[in-house]
């Protein structure tokens, strides 16, 4: 594991980040559609791959599942066990799943991986490993950081955008190449299909996880509650469609090991 991304969990509160508006958007949203694959699974056994500081994983704990973790970063880790919950939680990698056999969850969320595997061989292995662990019929969920929303906030929001080309950060048609180094991985549709097509997994569906939300910051801090309220319904009413998922900063694609 790079130090830099040690480094970078350190400092960063991941917890506060769910919790500020535009991550809320983003877990209210991811939180539905992982209702919606345990309807009528009480004793629904969860893996949660990269679950940071357990936001997700205490929460689902806490409604009762049988849940597991798996972080790389020591202090998330430390995090998620300070949390009072019955979550088994484990240090380890997306990339080796070895301590759980075969077909063992009903539900394996791969929320943090993707934005930190560089290379297609191992973003291959991390969804490999969690269709291993996962059921027959289960439902594998998986997050992505998507190119668009890089291009257009660090790239040109944030006037990065000539140095990044001068760095070789970007092919010609404006894909980042990223490393290690750069903590952050992004993708585009083709990328995300040609992932779940070489691991053999069946879409149910790709959703925008928060839409235009993380490029609205100010304007969602600014919004009273109400305002809010309606903000979410809008954007669960569209996080479907085809032509706002590329521009989302991050996408979940639900997937179905048959």
């Amino acid at each position: 594991m790079s130090m830099e991304l040690e480094k970078y969990y350190n400092k960063f509160c991941e917890d506060k980040r769910l919790t500020r508006r535009h991550g809320q958007v983003e877990y209210i949203t991811s939180m539905k559609y992982i209702h919606e694959y345990l309807k009528d699974k009480n004793d629904a056994k969860i893996l949660d791959v990269g679950a940071g500081t357990g936001r997700y994983s205490v929460e689902l704990s806490n409604e009762g599942y049988d849940v597991t973790a798996v972080e790389l970063v020591k202090h998330n880790l430390g995090v998620l066990k300070s949390k009072k919950s019955a979550v088994k939680a484990y240090q380890g990698t997306a990339l080796d799943l070895s301590r759980f056999s075969d077909n063992t969850f009903d539900m394996t969320l791969v929320f943090g991986p993707m934005y930190h595997l560089y290379t297609f061989e191992d973003k291959v292995k991390a969804l490999e490993e969690a269709k291993r662990v996962t059921k027959v019929n289960g439902v594998i969920l998986v997050a992505y950081c998507m190119n668009e929303y890089s291009i257009i906030t660090y790239g040109f929001k944030e006037n990065n955008i000539r140095q990044c080309i001068q760095d070789g950060k970007l092919n010609e048609d404006f894909h980042v190449v990223a490393e290690p180094k750069d903590l952050y991985d992004y993708v585009r549709l083709e990328d995300i299909n040609s992932l779940k097509d070489e691991v053999k997994l069946k879409r149910i569906k790709i959703i925008a996880a928060d839409g235009p939300a993380d490029y609205m910051r100010p304007v969602l801090n600014a919004m009273d509650e109400e305002t809010f309220k309606i903000f979410i319904k809008y954007h669960l009413s569209t996080c479907e469609r085809q032509e706002l998922l590329g521009a989302s900063a991050h996408t979940v694609d639900i997937l179905r090991k048959e």
